[in-house]
């Protein structure tokens, strides 16, 4: 049986938490990582063990994920990101939505779309772009300038993952104005989204081409891997909602990060209180 190790990780981690973890895992030793990370080595990784664990760690608001032991980073070819949420920290229509003053509207389809509950993405999306009808372009400009950040440790996982030969993909719902300015930013390797309509400097309310959604999102991600020889295993995938769960199953490494419980319910791997640079604590250097 292969050898695992328990990845446990929070901004709040203290030893008692992880002796804790360690007992419950039964591991062989604890190696500290960093002032909020820590391996447990060559623990059990059965069912009941693992579920344990992961309901101790999630009361205790701790990030778990256990691992092969001899896990590299190097191993890896490929990265894939949803943006909305995910890279960043916002829902881009909805703070689009907020400047034309329809953000309740918005949101609310935001989020129904995001929990699973819209089944339909495309229409969902749809829906939400008529919202935005006659809203000054400019406003793409001022939520790119005055709203959206990087979500806690999106460079340092970027720039680590470059460094170790990973390619870096970002496919998202959301729109290109955003990913393109994101792509040439952070020197990403691919981006793709959806692409609103402008008109005399004014939104019409109408996204150009086919809507990119959580198939296209898949099907982007197993081309991207096949064009730089990556395996299923050789992927990390990282999203936050409903629309991300086809491109989670396409990655040998899902990763649920801040996401939604039907996210996280579906997904092996989570980072619920960690930045997204707590992947990089799951490989060993």
């Amino acid at each position: 049986m292969t050898i695992h190790h328990l990845v446990v990780q929070s901004p709040g981690l203290t030893v008692e938490h992880a002796e804790q973890l360690a007992a419950l895992a039964q591991a062989q030793g604890v190696a500290r990582i960093s002032a909020t990370a820590a391996r447990l080595l060559d623990v059990q990784h059965d069912d009941a063990t693992r579920a344990d664990v992961v309901a101790w760690a999630e009361r205790h608001g701790i990030d778990t994920a256990f691992v092969p032991a001899g896990l590299k980073l190097s191993h890896c070819k490929v990265l894939a990101m949803d943006m909305d949420s995910t890279l960043i920290n916002i829902e881009c229509i909805d703070e689009i939505a907020g400047v034309a003053g329809v953000k309740d509207k918005v949101s609310e389809i935001t989020e129904a779309a995001m929990r699973g509950e819209i089944k339909d993405f495309a229409e969902s999306l749809r829906r939400r772009v008529a919202l935005l009808k006659d809203v000054p372009a400019e406003a793409l400009e001022q939520v790119y300038t005055e709203k959206l950040r990087l979500n806690p440790g999106a460079e340092r996982l970027i720039t680590t993952a470059q460094a170790a030969g990973i390619k870096v993909l970002l496919v998202s719902g959301g729109f290109t104005f955003f990913t393109d300015r994101l792509r040439e930013r952070l020197k990403l390797d691919s981006a793709h989204a959806n692409t609103l309509e402008i008109d005399n400097g004014v939104l019409t309310g109408r996204v150009l081409g086919d809507i990119l959604d959580a198939d296209a999102k898949a099907v982007y991600l197993r081309e991207f891997a096949r064009t730089h020889g990556a395996t299923k295993e050789q992927v990390i995938a990282m999203g936050d909602g409903a629309n991300d769960l086809k491109m989670l199953g396409a990655a040998g490494f899902p990763v649920a990060y801040h996401a939604k419980p039907l996210v996280r319910q579906q997904t092996r791997y989570a980072l619920n209180v960690s930045g997204l640079d707590g992947v990089l604590n799951w490989f060993e250097s």
